[in-house]
């Protein structure tokens, strides 16, 4: 039997995933799938690529990546805070 995740947006990250082309769907999918990392500041980082084959701002990219930085609230909740994609 799998646990639910709880995730939850802090506004700052909101106004990231659209400024920076990324989902809440690909944040969750990024937090329960990805790679995890130590980040500053008490944070997790987790990082995971997904399959783009699109434009972004101009330019043709076969791979986005999501990289979400998070804290974890308590046993499965976590509050994101900020969202960065790259494209390549």
């Amino acid at each position: 039997m799998s646990v639910s995740m709880n995730i939850r947006f802090h506004p700052h990250a909101i106004e990231r995933l659209a400024e920076r082309g990324a989902t809440q769907e690909e944040v969750r999918v990024t937090i329960e799938q990805g790679e995890k990392f130590p980040a500053k500041f008490g944070r997790l980082g987790f990082r995971r690529n997904f399959s783009f084959n699109g434009e972004w701002r101009g330019r043709l990219f076969s791979t986005k990546q999501v990289e979400v930085f998070a804290v974890e609230e308590s046993s499965q909740d976590w509050l994101v805070i900020t969202v960065i994609t790259r494209y390549f």
